[in-house]
């Protein structure tokens, strides 16, 4: 299926994708554990592209790379303050979400940390 690139991102959808396509990529978002740890430290206070490097242990440019599709998606949302650029979540729901999950994770956690199907993308 042939993609249509939105202009001024890098990011590609198919031309007609449909909601099951469109909810599973925005878990996708959610699936990647250096964006779930900057998630977690933006829903904490506004951080820098430096200080989320610091603190996640990854290199900038990919920090710089998360942040861009988390904004893009709509994940978070910038300030700039002269030549800094701080990040923050752009919709309290995007916390909520993360909250439900660890709830009912609360209740799975075994049977999730053995799911193979899950961890290799294989059924």
């Amino acid at each position: 299926m042939p993609a249509a690139v939105h202009e001024g991102s890098p990011f590609r959808l198919a031309d007609e994708p449909t909601p099951v396509e469109l909810l599973a990529k925005y878990f996708r978002a959610y699936a990647d554990p250096t964006r779930l740890k900057i998630l977690e430290l933006v829903a904490e206070r506004e951080r820098s592209v430096g200080e989320l490097a610091t603190l996640t242990g990854e290199a900038q440019p990919k920090i710089s790379n998360h942040l861009a599709c988390l904004r893009w998606c709509g994940f978070v949302t910038t300030r700039r303050d002269h030549r800094l650029i701080f990040y923050s979540v752009a919709d309290p729901r995007v916390i909520d979400l993360l909250e439900l999950a660890r709830g009912l994770l609360a209740d799975n956690a075994e049977h999730v940390s053995c799911c193979r199907t899950i961890a290799t993308g294989k059924p």
